[in-house]
């Protein structure tokens, strides 16, 4: 935990979601430092999803609480938007056209470090669901935001592709970044990993 409101990333305070009349969490209060690796747990429909959406700003009614966005994020969501017509140089391309001007060497070099090599210029509705992952992830190797937002980022990437991503993760926060991410798997990963559970409400 930061040991002051300047140190921080991501402050939140008394967060409270309902949905369909059901409390999924409440009273969540916790800050998000440089160098930290936090992975929010609990089962399928606790909300894991939805606090990320929440984090993100991507969801603006239907909780109650404060969330202080303190640095520029990059979210990922659950489902890559990858858009089936346009090649993955093309969807990476846009996808990153808002952060900063990036050569076709850049492009070509992050979908590569995900495994894309060779897949540059096929169009996306002829690849498989793991390269839809992967062409999303790509966007992690030339972003500069400070703080990642990631839900369930290994759905269906292979264990060299979960290797290649832990490795990322590792660097990112190594870097002075932060990295909040929903996963059901145990991450194995050279760095303190704190564990969010949405059922208790708890930081370990």
């Amino acid at each position: 935990m930061p040991q002051g409101p300047g140190d921080s990333l991501l402050a939140v305070y008394d967060l409270c979601l309902e949905r369909g009349g059901r409390e999924l969490f409440r009273d969540l209060a916790f800050e998000v430092s440089p160098g930290q690796l936090l992975q929010v747990d609990g089962p399928n429909g606790a909300g894991k999803t939805s606090l990320l959406r929440i984090l993100a700003g991507l969801s603006r009614y239907g909780f109650s609480g404060r969330v202080e966005r303190r640095t520029p994020l990059l979210y990922l969501g659950h489902h890559p938007a990858v858009k089936a017509l346009l090649t993955p140089r093309e969807n990476l391309a846009w996808h990153v056209a808002g952060e900063a001007a990036y050569n076709d060497g850049q492009i070509e070099e992050a979908l590569a470090r995900v495994g894309l090599y060779g897949y540059e210029d096929v169009p996306s509705h002829a690849l498989s669901a793991g390269q839809h992952r992967r062409v999303n992830l790509a966007r992690l190797y030339l972003s500069h935001c400070p703080l990642w937002l990631l839900d369930e980022p290994f759905t269906a990437i292979d264990k060299g592709g979960v290797a290649e991503l832990e490795t990322l993760l590792v660097e990112h926060v190594g870097r002075g970044g932060a990295v909040v991410l929903t996963s059901h798997q145990v991450l194995r990963v050279a760095c303190r990993v704190q564990v969010l559970s949405l059922t208790e409400g708890l930081l370990a």
